[in-house]
């Protein structure tokens, strides 16, 4: 997921905050400390990373923890429709936006 959100970034020519802001993105104050943080690291390596773990962290909808859930037997009886995305679809429908 980082990999799609930094070539996103890149293909839309950001660069840093402002540019965000202009996209119609709010970084959270926690995303901004973590990118600031990190020192001389260039933006859309640091942006990304921040970005993918506060949106995209360890979670129920996170896939190793829904194999968990569904081998425990949790959500039993009702049914399970699991579509996969493959990460070249959205690469590109994101470079295209």
């Amino acid at each position: 997921m980082t990999s799609i959100v930094s070539a996103c970034a890149e293909a839309q020519g950001i660069l840093g905050f402002d540019d965000l802001r202009s996209l119609g993105v709010s970084p959270t104050s926690r995303q901004r400390n973590i990118v600031e943080n990190q020192g001389n690291t260039d933006f859309l390596e640091a942006w990304p990373i921040s970005f993918v773990a506060d949106k995209f962290g360890q979670s129920t909808t996170h896939w190793s923890q829904l194999q968990r859930r569904i081998q425990r037997g949790v959500g039993n009886p009702c049914p399970l429709l699991m579509i996969g995305i493959p990460a070249a679809v959205v690469s590109e429908s994101i470079l295209k936006v």
